[in-house]
């Protein structure tokens, strides 16, 4: 999964998106803090290949899940669905087409909502560059744009900053690039190249600021590494696991702090925090939990209260387990649960 599969609705409702199969599975609070409702089918009866989801969230609090579907002997398509509150079914799966037209899957998409509800999705193209298309702001989809690039690894960050402006990061041999929009609307444009030895599939990135977006990244080393545009990269601390982080920003004793969720090697969720945009700060990381399978992954959210939340799921036993921060100082999580 691409993004933040664990999210708070607009009801204030948790709500998590699973790929099982040849479907992605629903579940929801049934009230807020509450029991939890049985899995349910997103996008109605359409089959879609396992394991290529991408997940996002507008300001409005609607999700936004994009996939590939096959379409014929060796030939698939891309496939959108809305959700709009987590009690509610989601819109059936619509066609959005392929990056080159026809062919099969290109690589494992992103998504990013921009501050007018407009769903933007990114994915690596047949040429090995990045593909985009948006939703237009009166409805229906913009044509497919080569955003250019080469060499693109098939893991893709995308973004919405403060600013509500979409930016799009993609890993390259030796490098990472940057798109952002200059405009609300517009095409995003290459701004930036950053030389950087980088793990595959460890992107994941967060709106820190009015004027900043943050990338986080495993280096070559084994570092988890803090990167904003026009700024040098910043090795954190040592990466617990193999996989991306998960990141949100929180108020930890009254200070916005952002917080970092990885499976670490040891098979525990492991937590990190400390100040948004000061990383010369420090982090560490403690960790909390069960032991996990190897295959679970993490996502973190904020409650209706504003709590911090966190949830792992393992494709290879399907358990969902479940932590709130607790309602004293620091970073005291409940008991998980399975739910």
């Amino acid at each position: 999964m691409n993004g933040d599969w664990l999210m708070r609705g607009r009801d204030g409702r948790l709500s998590v998106y699973l790929p099982s199969g040849d479907a992605v599975l629903c579940r929801a609070e049934r009230g807020p803090g509450g029991l939890w409702s049985d899995p349910r089918k997103v996008g109605g009866d359409q089959k879609l290949h396992p394991g290529l989801l991408a997940v996002g969230q507008g300001a409005d609090g609607y999700a936004h899940l994009v996939s590939w579907r096959p379409t014929r002997p060796g030939e698939s398509g891309l496939v959108h669905s809305t959700h709009f509150r987590p009690r509610l079914a989601a819109l059936d799966w619509y066609p959005i087409g392929h990056p080159n037209r026809t062919g099969d899957r290109t690589g494992v998409p992103a998504v990013a909502v921009d501050a007018e509800g407009r769903a933007h999705v990114f994915v690596r193209n047949a040429a090995g560059g990045a593909s985009m298309l948006a939703q237009k702001e009166k409805g229906g989809w913009g044509p497919w744009r080569d955003l250019k690039g080469s060499d693109v690894h098939e893991d893709l960050a995308a973004v919405t900053g403060e600013s509500g402006t979409v930016e799009l990061y993609a890993a390259v041999p030796g490098a990472i690039l940057h798109w952002r929009q200059e405009e609300p609307g517009e095409q995003p444009v290459l701004e930036e190249a950053m030389e950087s030895g980088i793990r595959p599939g460890t992107l994941r990135a967060l709106a820190t600021s009015p004027e900043h977006t943050t990338l986080f990244y495993t280096d070559d080393s084994g570092d988890l590494c803090v990167w904003r545009p026009g700024t040098k990269p910043l090795a954190l601390l040592p990466s617990a696991g193999p996989g991306p982080v998960s990141a949100i920003r929180c108020e930890l004793d009254g200070h916005d702090c952002t917080l970092l969720a990885q499976r670490s090697a040891s098979g525990r969720v492991a937590f990190a925090a400390y100040p948004t945009e000061q990383e010369s700060a420090g982090a560490w990381w403690t960790e909390s939990g069960p032991q996990l399978p190897a295959d679970a992954e993490v996502s973190l959210t904020l409650d209706e209260d504003d709590r911090v939340a966190a949830a792992t799921v393992s494709p290879s036993d399907g358990r969902l387990l479940l932590t709130r921060r607790k309602d004293e100082e620091g970073l005291a999580l409940e008991a998980w649960r399975e739910v």
